[in-house]
């Protein structure tokens, strides 16, 4: 299991750039990989494939990725960053942006991204990723806090008795590919990281 101190580090970012002791160098470091996985998120949800009122997109891999690899804080930083900068109006949603996207069905889900990068941040960060079945089961995790805002927000629009046949069901192929993807980067960063550490004892 990896140290605290190390744990709270991108385990990612620890494996390719050099350390960094500098605290302006850090935090702008820091702004970076915030901004960087804010717009990743945002490049991933026009990856889409429009199927209802919920569209299929990219999102849950970088959502759950910003967590694991950026840390609790980071992670849940880069969704807020995204969901804030899409409601003073960059269009970087799935269908657009603005406050008006308050009133989109599939707000709920965007809510979802902040908690679930801050579950699978906290997760990492005590070891939980040891291996590749506990990594997959921590996306797994994640990618469920993500649809309990999001199904609580779309019964608004379409009620309790469909909100599964809406909002679940057509994603469940997908998302347990995307979860296994996920779960398999997540996997091998660990695998460098541990490598690279015991290269340096």
């Amino acid at each position: 299991m990896l140290k605290n101190s190390n744990a709270k580090n991108p385990i990612l970012i620890e494996t390719v750039l050099p350390e960094i002791k500098d605290k302006v160098l850090v935090l702008a470091k820091d702004i970076v990989l915030v901004l960087g996985f804010a717009i990743l998120t945002g490049i991933s949800a026009k990856l889409k494939i429009e199927i209802g009122l919920v569209p299929l997109t990219m999102q849950t891999v970088v959502v759950l990725l910003s967590g694991a690899l950026l840390g609790q804080k980071k992670g849940a930083a880069c969704q807020l960053t995204y969901l804030m900068a899409g409601l003073i109006g960059l269009p970087w949603f799935s269908r657009g942006g603005g406050l008006i996207y308050i009133l989109s069905p599939t707000f709920g889900y965007i809510l979802g991204f902040v908690l679930a990068a801050y579950l699978t941040g906290g997760l990492v960060e005590k070891g939980w990723n040891r291996n590749t079945a506990t990594a997959v089961l921590i996306m797994l995790a994640g990618n469920i806090v993500i649809y309990i805002p999001g199904l609580l927000w779309l019964a608004r629009f379409v009620g309790i008795s469909k909100i599964l046949t809406v909002g679940l069901y057509p994603f469940i192929l997908g998302d347990t590919l995307k979860i296994f993807l996920a779960g398999l980067i997540l996997s091998f960063n660990r695998m460098v990281f541990e490598k690279t550490k015991a290269k340096t004892l």
